[in-house]
């Protein structure tokens, strides 16, 4: 079952064989049609183009826009600065453990 065994399809691809375990791919060979001749077609009539209707002139309307009457702001008040961000304390170093000791056989 490997690349010198001539029955599975590992040993057929090295050795460049085809039988039952791997068959060839068809050919496809497309028929021949026989060529019709093109007859030449008639020229058709073209078609007369129909006049366009007059659209009337659109008038164009300036539309008026009223201005809003502004409300009076009131004066910003100053600000308080935002308190700090509490700051975290560093945190301190941990206790190293001790090795355990060796069992003895």
């Amino acid at each position: 079952m490997g690349k010198g065994d001539k029955k599975s399809r590992r040993g057929k691809i090295i050795l460049g064989t085809f039988g039952v375990r791997r068959l060839r791919k068809k050919t496809f060979k497309p028929e021949v049609k026989p060529v019709k001749v093109v007859a030449e077609k008639e020229q058709k009539e073209k078609k007369v183009v129909k006049e366009k209707k007059e659209i009337a002139p659109v008038t164009e309307v300036p539309e008026v826009k009223v201005p809003k009457p502004a409300k009076e702001k009131a004066p910003a008040a100053s600000k308080a600065p935002k308190a700090e961000k509490e700051k975290k304390e560093p945190i301190s170093e941990k206790p190293v453990k001790s090795a355990k000791p060796k069992k003895e056989k």
